[in-house]
Formats: structure tokens, sequence, C-alpha cells
């Protein structure tokens, strides 16, 4: 069993206005999650830094970051980023390329948790229906290309209000939602824009959004989790 956690920290900007990666951080921690997919999580500009350092994740969090900047000074791939607890083993990592107008990306890792390994997959989609599913497919055939196919979650703002059309029809006919509720506007949330999609080796026990007073400040989104557990075989 474990817990993951997905949340559009918006660069740890908040509905103040005010940058607080330290809030970020606080909220994160209220979580409590073995696994977390974070979307924009770097400066869009210039050398386009991570808003959580390295340090301020080392010295005040569980978690460390999977290894998949491209730019030395990010901590992830378009803005998608993975953290997993300090005594995860990651076994594997990499970028999945969106097709897109702007730019846009996924990542994968494989993350193994005690006796559990995991694929996870975080990623935000585009503002356009016609890109997200474009999107959907390119990594549900990244996904097919692997040689090996263990169980299976997916994170994300995937952009998309209606739960029976788009990108989120083309997810659902091979993984199921967690129920989370809505998670965007923090300050009154009606979209469920972020999801959590898991493969029908794994079962959700339990989700929701996490609507703290300080997640209600800390970005424009409330962060969403799930308590995810291996499905039983049927019996013989």
């Amino acid at each position: 069993m474990m817990k993951l956690a997905s949340y559009n920290m918006r660069k740890g900007v908040g509905t103040d206005r005010r940058r607080d990666p330290a809030r970020t951080l606080q909220v994160l921690r209220e979580i409590d999650a073995d696994v977390i997919a974070l979307q924009e999580a770097d400066r869009r500009f210039g050398a386009r830094e991570m808003v959580i350092t390295a340090h301020l994740l080392a010295e005040h969090s569980d978690w460390k970051a999977v290894p998949l900047a491209m730019r030395e000074r990010s901590m992830g791939w378009h803005g998608n980023a993975l953290l997993v607890r300090k005594s995860a083993e990651i076994v594997g990592c990499g970028a999945i390329h969106l097709p897109a107008l702007e730019p846009r990306g996924a990542v994968v890792a494989d993350v193994r948790i005690g006796a559990e390994l995991v694929r996870v997959v975080g990623m935000h989609l585009d503002l356009s229906g016609l890109w997200r599913r474009k999107q959907a497919h390119a990594i549900l055939a990244h996904l097919d290309a692997a040689p090996d196919r263990p169980p299976t979650v997916m994170m994300g703002d995937l952009n998309n209000w209606s739960a029976a059309s788009g990108c989120l029809r083309d997810f659902g006919r091979r993984f199921a939602f967690a129920q989370t509720g809505p998670s965007f506007h923090a300050r009154h949330p009606v979209g469920r824009l972020d999801r959590i999609m898991v493969s029908n080796e794994l079962r959700v026990a339990d989700c929701g959004v996490h609507a703290s007073a300080a997640a209600r400040k800390a970005s424009d989104h409330l962060p969403i989790w799930a308590v995810v557990e291996r499905d039983a075989p049927p019996s013989a």
C-alpha cells in the first residue's frame, strides 16, 4: 500500500500572489505521500530554476527528487517533477516528449517502495482538447513500447473539464480514475482538472482533495491524493 499525490504548485505562487516555496513544502508535508507528481515545479523563463531548492528539499522534507532535469538548475522536465521518499529506490526514469504547440512534456519513473515496484507517470497536458488527446496517445504509446509493464500510476493536471470526453475517455479505456473530487480553483473548487489514474493491477483504497488552510493559499490548484494497493488476484 502506498500514498500518492499530485499537485500543480503554480511555481510556488499562491492566491495571495506571493512566491513561497516553504509554504508549498508545508502543504506537501501535510499530505505526507510516498510519491508526488508536481506540475509547474520550475520557473518558466530564463534558467528555469527549481522553485523548491535542493537545499530546502534535503533539509526540510522526507523526499528526494527523481533525477529528471534536462537543465542544470531545474527539478523536472517542462515543469513536471517527481518526488519520492528518501528510502525509495529509483530503478529508472526518463522524459516523455509530447506533441504540442507550447512546451509540454511528461515524466516517468520506476520506483521501488519496500517490496512494491510501481511505474509512475507525471503530466501536465495542454489547454487545447485536440492537443490533449494527441498527448494522451503519446503517453499511452510510450507505455506500450516498454519491454515490461509493472503496475502503473498516472497523475497530473490534465486540464480536462469533462469526464466523459477527450483525453479522459482515452485514458479511461485502460486506467481507473481515483474519485478525488474538484481541485480547481483552490478558493472555490469546481473543476476536476487534476487526476490520479491506476492500472488494473492496482486498487484505490482511499482518495481525496487536500484542502487545508495552507493549501488554499499556496496555489490556485488544491493537491489531490490517493492510497493504492495491489488488487487481489481472482480466487481459483
